[in-house]
């Protein structure tokens, strides 16, 4: 058996946030196959295993803090998995690879690996073992050494790993006599040979096809131990995944789950699930749970910060300690910019290109702002002889907000001056995409000097924005509503929206906002005189 260490995450990150488990002990898993999501401080992201094998050990309960380098998941080979499950201890683990304990980068096997769990030749997998680096995974760290001894785990409140006392339901249910012993000490293996063989028959993974496949399912909340594959050999294919969906029927609950249950009543206490795809808000432990609060109201539940959300929270807290930052307003004529906009999209729609967003358009008119107003995309540093230096930088890194389903990120595009409205549009595009699915890299959510807040798509006619520190300014649109406006002296309904930029005080003055805001609201009211100088 071997065990993946979580790895290096880049950025100097040295811990995340375990999310949610992708797979369960006793599955089988092909290289690259993603295992676990974890948040950090910049992004939630999928971990991708680089072995293939089955899974004997997730190390960790979800919502519990996971320390870089120590133990994630341990997979050995098929054959090994039912006769080692009985014997081990929770935390026990084999940090070597023995030739042919594992089927390593078998892809073409499309998600499944031999019966018999056996290497077809164990000389080429063990050279392939070797060449972890070549799987094509981005994440940094893979084959590192073993876990320290003196780096410890924290665990979040009310929960805890699997295997271990505080209520974690067993995998299988052992003989009764058995059961009861282990529902009074929590332990959750059990360590009889009979044991270890209900263990390998419950926990058989089901066959799939692809890792797609297990996504369709775990985003409809189907464990695919409950679903009947019709493909070869009992796999189960998308078209299963499907049927399950628009069947209104439930399926029976598999073995596990039973004796799961049945482990949970005979301990007399609710069992939580070693593993899972999906976690419930954590809950306050029974400690806390009904403590009095102030107005004669009880506590209902604790909710530990996410990485993400402590992040957001010290860069916001320090942004309104250290910078005394002002604000102006501006409402701007949206009428002739969105006539531009429609111009573009019937344009792409006949050559085959695509239109630039408003935000696109709106990014690039910013960036011709900042090269007149330069103040505004710095940054205040402090010297080593404890003065302070007004740093200008060859560029400029364009920051944006974008709303993902793991909370509010700041993709960066950087050298944001080179790039046309088009080509803006594609890379906000692509970090957006990349941002709510979970997979921006943290490079990429930094660095940035100067950011853009699109507000106006939650309905907010405007805003008061939080500069994202370092930076010194932060520039913010609301909604488009039809208003009444002079236009040559006459009232007209025209589309009106209000721009808002928050800057530093102490880098520069009224007098350069406000010149910055006009410039951009001049753009935006004149957009075709504008792109001329451009």
């Amino acid at each position: 058996m071997t065990t993946f260490n979580l790895p290096d995450l880049g950025e100097g990150l040295t811990e995340a946030t375990l999310l949610s488990w992708l797979v369960a002990e006793g599955e089988t898993i092909v290289v690259d196959q993603p295992i676990a999501e974890v948040e950090t401080a910049k992004s939630a992201i999928e971990v991708p295993s680089p072995y293939a094998g089955v899974v004997t050990t997730l190390h960790g309960a979800v919502g519990e803090t996971m320390i870089v380098d120590e133990p994630l998941i341990t997979v050995g080979a098929e054959d090994e998995a039912g006769s080692s499950a009985g014997s081990r201890s929770p935390g026990s683990s084999s940090s070597g690879s023995e030739p042919g304990a594992l089927s390593y980068r078998e892809e073409e096997r499309a998600g499944t690996v031999p019966a018999t769990g056996a290497v077809t030749d164990p000389e080429t997998a063990g050279a392939d073992a070797g060449q972890e680096e070549g799987s094509g995974n981005v994440l940094i760290g893979y084959g590192t050494s073993a876990s320290k001894n003196g780096r410890r785990r924290r665990r979040r409140n009310g929960t805890s790993r699997p295997g271990t006392t505080g209520g974690a339901a067993a995998p299988a249910a052992a003989s009764s006599a058995q059961s009861a012993e282990s529902s009074t000490s929590g332990a959750a293996f059990s360590t009889s040979g009979a044991a270890s063989s209900t263990i390998s028959s419950a926990q058989k993974a089901p066959r799939v096809s692809s890792p797609l496949v297990r996504r369709l399912a775990r985003e409809h909340g189907l464990p695919l131990a409950e679903l009947t594959g019709t493909g070869t050999d009992g796999m189960i294919l998308r078209a299963d995944v499907l049927a399950a969906i628009d069947s209104p029927v439930q399926t029976a609950p598999s073995p596990a789950s039973q004796a799961g249950a049945a482990s949970g009543s005979a301990s007399g206490s609710a069992s939580a699930p070693a593993t899972g795809s999906a976690a419930a808000p954590i809950s306050s432990s029974a400690s806390t749970a009904g403590t009095p609060a102030p107005g004669g109201l009880e506590v209902r539940e604790r909710v530990p910060m996410s990485g993400m959300r402590k992040a957001v929270a010290t860069t916001l807290t320090r942004s309104r300690r250290e910078i005394p930052e002002a604000t102006v307003w501006q409402d701007v004529d949206m009428t002739e910019v969105l006539a531009l906009r429609s111009r573009l999209k019937e344009q792409s729609q006949k050559d085959g290109t695509t239109a630039p967003s408003l935000l696109a358009l709106l990014s690039r008119f910013v960036l011709a702002g900042l090269s007149r107003y330069p103040d505004l995309a710095t940054r205040l540093e402090d010297t080593a002889a404890g003065t302070q230096e007004i740093v200008h930088y060859d560029g400029v890194n364009l920051g944006f907000a974008a709303q993902t389903p793991a909370g509010l990120v700041v993709p960066v595009i950087r050298h944001a001056e080179r790039l046309s409205a088009r080509g803006l549009h594609g890379e906000i595009s692509r970090l957006v995409g990349e941002a709510r699915e979970g997979k921006i890299s943290g490079k990429e959510l930094t660095g940035g000097t100067f950011t853009v807040n699109n507000y106006g798509v939650f309905g907010s006619d405007g805003a008061t924005p939080i500069i994202n520190h370092p930076e010194v300014g932060i520039l913010g649109i609301g909604r488009i509503l039809d208003r009444a406006w002079v236009v040559n002296g006459e009232l007209a309904v025209r589309k009106v929206a209000t721009l808002t930029i928050a800057f530093d005080h102490r880098v520069c003055d009224g007098g350069t906002a406000g010149g910055f805001l006009n410039f951009v609201a001049t753009c935006l009211e004149d957009p075709s005189s504008a792109l001329a100088d451009l």
